[in-house]
């Protein structure tokens, strides 16, 4: 969506209009070669996904990035239904963080988004001096025009769970989301719900050793991430950890759609496990009157056949003090 009408910014004002609008015309997909031993840059692809087009399911560009071993990884929007009231928002450039560099592209979908082009290249550089973290990963336009990326360390490769805050108009680095000396021990994926006040981020673990791969050497030496960790939105304060146990590396988390929901999920990587998080009402309490509640929803154990076997448990962990 390159561009909005007169009535309204982009995006859709619920998740069931989303469901209702038009489908998808064009697709865009990362496409991976760092380590394929190639030598070839990273690339952005345009897929056809329109069934009445000639080239339907035809890779029709191809936009390479300007170096090598980027590892591009997540993409995010400047803009998405967070901004739909705002008439003056253009879904137009695409946020390309690149996990091996530290680089950030700036991709222009509007101008033609048959073929993209590259706006701007956000160098390491800027990113280490102004913010002391390295390793972006997630990218999500916020409702106040700015774009935010969670990053995995600090400059230096050490594990640091922060966040970047770019200007979504002139794409410079504004700095850190959080308070200084705020962050989270780790990070990796982060999701945020407006009318509960909260964001919940995830942990992969420390770049200077999960970069080389997996190694079993590294499991039981604090490596790997452990812990959801919980902010205060409008405070940029981190408020909560909730310590689900080592090496567990919590991942991808997602709260529902339904903007007025309490509930969310995220996945396990080492672990194999899906967790549901809620907010509910607890007993009365000196910190708070709000308490998280963990139930592990989906445990995936690999056979030793290779094999996949789901098991669904319905125990609730642990509790902790909640939301303040």
């Amino acid at each position: 969506e390159g561009s909005c009408s007169c009535h309204h910014g982009p995006g859709y004002a619920t998740p069931l209009d989303a469901m209702k609008g038009p489908r998808e015309k064009l697709m865009y997909v990362l496409c991976i070669l760092t380590g394929t031993g190639t030598q070839q840059p990273d690339y952005l692809s345009t897929v056809d996904v329109d069934p009445e087009s000639p080239t339907y399911c035809q890779v029709i560009h191809r936009l390479q990035m300007p170096y090598l071993d980027d590892e591009l990884h997540h993409a995010g929007w400047n803009t998405c239904s967070s901004c739909f009231g705002d008439t003056s928002k253009r879904r137009n450039r695409l946020v390309l963080p690149a996990l091996g560099s530290t680089r950030i592209y700036i991709v222009d979908t509007g101008t033609d988004p048959l073929a993209p082009r590259l706006f701007k290249v956000i160098e390491p550089e800027e990113v280490f001096q102004k913010c002391d973290l390295s390793y972006p990963h997630t990218a999500h336009c916020l409702n106040s025009g700015e774009v935010m990326i969670s990053a995995m360390g600090d400059a230096s490769g050490n594990g640091k769970g922060g966040f970047i805050l770019l200007d979504a108009q002139t794409w410079e680095v504004k700095g850190n989301w959080e308070h200084p000396g705020g962050a989270a021990c780790m990070g990796y994926d982060f999701w945020y719900q407006l009318r509960h006040n909260v964001m919940i981020s995830t942990e992969w673990g420390v770049p200077n050793y999960f970069k080389y791969g997996f190694n079993p050497e590294d499991l039981g030496k604090e490596r790997y991430g452990r812990r959801l960790n919980i902010w205060d939105w409008s405070s940029h304060s981190l408020i909560q950890s909730i310590d689900i146990g080592q090496d567990t590396t919590p991942l991808p988390i997602r709260f529902m759609h339904n903007p007025d929901s309490e509930h969310a999920l995220v996945g396990c990587g080492l672990e194999s496990s899906i967790y549901h998080i809620f907010k509910t009402k607890a007993p009365p309490i000196p910190v708070s009157d709000w308490l998280i509640l963990l139930s592990l929803l989906c445990h995936i154990p690999c056979t030793t056949s290779g094999r996949v076997k789901t098991a669904f448990e319905g125990s609730v962990l642990s509790s902790v003090s909640g939301f303040q």
